[in-house]
């Protein structure tokens, strides 16, 4: 099993899929959301999905209606462009780490397995985990690991990294984990060293980066009353993800133009986000922390 969508049903409900319609999945990975898009659509539809992880091209589904784009969802927009003139119906990103990533030892995402510390999606990046922590400065790191990983010892942990790799270049997922295993609380090792494994994932593929690069596209790329739909597994992306669909910008802040009207592109199809019934975390522990937000672009 590559990954089980989290929320799938209501992930493509939140679509509402017309089935002449033009729609993004911009996060394909093994195709199961895609796949039921392409359920829904006539033959007159089209899916276009974006991943840039080479293994998610061995998923690709046969089919005229489906485009598969080897790239960051980063360029959404220009691909969109290229492909339909610039406008869809419906936007569908699933912002988690694949079980097929975590699980694929060689990868360096998962604390379970031993390999080395790599965590790039797209192989042809320069920067891998390996690079960051052996190069970065104690500052730098400590930055990333209380940014990203919302640790609040990250400059114990940034220092402890830095002695060990004085002695010994960190190389391997286990190395790492030896590194800052002094610091590690009992009973809650998993998850801290889960929010590090984190922080660094984020870090090398820049993904709040790409995620607000990606969300500032989305208004201009969505039809009046196309709707976008968002799943997200921490607080840092969710809290991006609200912004953008209440306010139409990373801060947050809402924007009124002289008469008092505000002015935002979307409106929330759910107000607050929905979140996965105990009965799916228990047939997938990794549903646990996500959270779905839906919107709808409003007519300009």
């Amino acid at each position: 099993m590559y990954h089980i969508p989290v929320l799938l049903n209501e992930s493509i409900e939140g679509l509402n899929i017309k089935p002449d319609g033009v729609y993004v999945d911009v996060t394909f990975g093994g195709g199961g959301h895609s796949r039921r898009i392409m359920e829904s659509l006539g033959k007159e539809g089209r899916l276009y999905a974006f991943d840039q992880d080479e293994d998610a091209a061995e998923n690709i589904i046969d089919d005229d209606r489906f485009t598969f784009i080897q790239e960051n969802f980063r360029y959404m927009k220009n691909f969109v462009q290229l492909y339909c003139g610039g406008k869809v119906d419906g936007i569908l990103a699933d912002l988690g780490v694949s079980s097929y990533q975590f699980d694929t030892a060689e990868k360096g995402f998962s604390i379970r397995y031993n390999g080395r510390l790599d965590m790039r999606m797209d192989k042809n990046a320069s920067v891998d985990a390996a690079s960051v922590v052996n190069t970065y400065d104690v500052g730098s790191l400590a930055r990333l690991f209380s940014r990203y990983g919302e640790l609040k010892n990250s400059m114990n942990i940034a220092n402890a990294i830095v002695m060990h790799r004085e002695m010994n270049r960190i190389e391997t997922t286990d190395e790492l984990k030896e590194a800052v295993a002094r610091l590690l609380p009992k009973g809650s090792e998993n998850k801290v060293l889960a929010q590090i494994f984190q922080a660094l994932r984020i870090e090398v593929n820049e993904e709040m980066k790409v995620l607000e690069i990606f969300l500032k596209q989305c208004a201009d790329v969505l039809k009046p009353g196309g709707r976008l739909v968002v799943l997200s597994y921490h607080s840092l992306e969710d809290r991006l993800v609200k912004n953008f669909m209440k306010t139409g910008n990373a801060d947050g802040i809402l924007e009124k133009d002289f008469f008092g009207n505000q002015l935002t592109p979307y409106k929330l199809v759910n107000s607050k986000p929905i979140v996965p019934a105990d009965e799916e975390i228990l047939h997938n522990n990794r549903a646990r922390s996500a959270k779905l937000r839906i919107a709808e672009r409003r007519d300009k």
